[in-house]
């Protein structure tokens, strides 16, 4: 395996598993492994790792996000939990407020623009939820 490629990276297939890591990097340096899986619950950074596309992104995978590191953290922390609980059956077995108690008040307002960004990042269920962060 060279020394560029992710762990589970494919090596000679094109084809992506939700199982291969993905690396998220922020504008101020830092960066985050996460699953496929859960990148693709954004619909820009499954458009930019999308194999067929031949993207940097997507040949490296690696996704730049152009927000602060916190921003970036708390978003793949959401991101993480839908992808978490996307087969739950009813409203009632997710616990919405896990997250929403991880989100200072003070990013709020940048974290919802950057998860706009992101097409779904963050959907109507939550944003419901925010007004109880402020």
């Amino acid at each position: 395996m060279s020394s560029n490629k992710l762990p589970n990276a494919p090596e000679t297939s094109n084809e992506a598993k939700d199982t291969d890591w993905v690396r998220v990097t922020s504008a101020d340096g830092f960066a985050f492994l996460i699953r496929r899986k859960i990148a693709n619950v954004s619909g820009t950074m499954r458009s930019m790792l999308d194999t067929q596309s031949n993207y940097a992104e997507a040949v490296s995978s690696t996704c730049p996000v152009e927000q602060r590191g916190i921003i970036v953290e708390k978003m793949l922390e959401y991101m993480s939990f839908r992808a978490h609980y996307e087969g739950v059956g009813s409203k009632e077995e997710v616990l919405i407020h896990e997250i929403t108690e991880r989100i200072p008040p003070e990013i709020v307002l940048e974290l919802l623009l950057a998860a706009d960004y992101q097409e779904g990042a963050l959907n109507h269920t939550s944003l419901s939820t925010i007004p109880n962060v402020l």
